[in-house]
């Protein structure tokens, strides 16, 4: 079939010398001389579970009313719209992910910046401890 171009056609006819087509996929994505058969394959016991110390942190199945109860603080607060913005979700963010005592130390530095007052801390203290759960 000279005419026949659905076909590439090879110099002796065989594929076998190839080595590109026919037969298992190519591994291109291993490295070079890895070795790969001495690397575990799953199977034996798994290794024990570091237990860490459970944390008060926000629970983030309540954070919209806790915003809402943020807000309600830092408005009545004496600190600037775009900071109290930004404050409330580095709160939020440390209260979340790392735990609810780190929030409140965020919180503190600005009590000793002067932009909250001893009571606004508190009220901020206590939305935390209420809007948090051990995890």
């Amino acid at each position: 079939m000279p005419g026949d171009s659905r076909r590439p056609r090879s110099g002796n006819g065989s594929q076998q010398g190839s080595g590109t087509s026919g037969g298992r996929p190519q591994n291109r994505g291993a490295p070079s001389g890895s070795g790969s058969g001495d690397q575990k394959k799953g199977g034996g016991k798994p290794k024990p579970k570091e237990s860490t110390k459970r944390q008060a942190m926000l629970n983030t199945h309540r954070i919209n009313p806790f915003k809402y109860d943020m807000n309600e603080v830092l408005s009545a607060s004496s600190m600037d719209p775009a900071k109290s913005s930004a404050f409330l979700a580095t709160v939020i963010a440390k209260a979340s992910r790392v735990s609810t005592r780190d929030a409140k130390d965020f919180a503190k530095t600005y009590v000793t910046n002067g932009d909250l007052t001893k009571e606004e801390f508190d009220k901020i203290s206590k939305l935390l401890d209420r809007y948090s759960k051990y995890r």
